[in-house]
């Protein structure tokens, strides 16, 4: 699994015009599932983002965790993130897992972080999505699960 982590100040995912996700202070999550994926993945990368110490403490340094702050996620499926464009011009999909393995596991990685006490918003797999979103640094940062 692969993970663009964003810290932000306020977030939402809008579809056709209508928000289905929002929220304050914490971070957006893009995630992307590969074929060989597990729950395992899910699991190592549920506990790494939550506890990733990259909010500022009162010295302005990051020390504290999206936990330690009360933060909140908002998680965006993005099978684009595995897009090979190392070929032509055209992105190729093809390690991309196939939709019901990615949404199956998309669900458990949310599940995994709403059983942490986050409070987890999301996006609508597999539709088109408007994301909008107040970067907070900005703070971007890419985790995966395979090393």
């Amino acid at each position: 699994m692969r993970v663009v982590v964003q810290r932000s100040k306020k977030a939402k995912v809008t579809v056709d015009e209508r928000i289905v996700g929002q929220i304050s202070k914490g971070l957006v999550l893009l995630v992307g599932v590969t074929h060989e994926d597990t729950e395992a993945d899910a699991a190592f990368l549920a506990e790494k983002i939550v506890n990733l110490r990259i909010f500022e403490d009162d010295a302005g340094k990051m020390n504290l965790s999206l936990i330690d702050v009360g933060g909140e996620i908002l998680s965006i499926s993005q099978f684009t993130l595995y897009g090979d464009c190392r070929k032509g011009r055209r992105p190729n999909f093809m390690d991309a897992a196939r939709p019901d393995q990615a949404n199956l596991l998309y669900e458990t990685f949310n599940r995994l972080l709403r059983n942490k006490n986050i409070k987890v918003e999301t996006g609508r797999f597999g539709a088109m999505m408007d994301v909008d979103l107040t970067n907070d640094g900005p703070v971007t940062l890419i985790i995966e699960s395979k090393s």
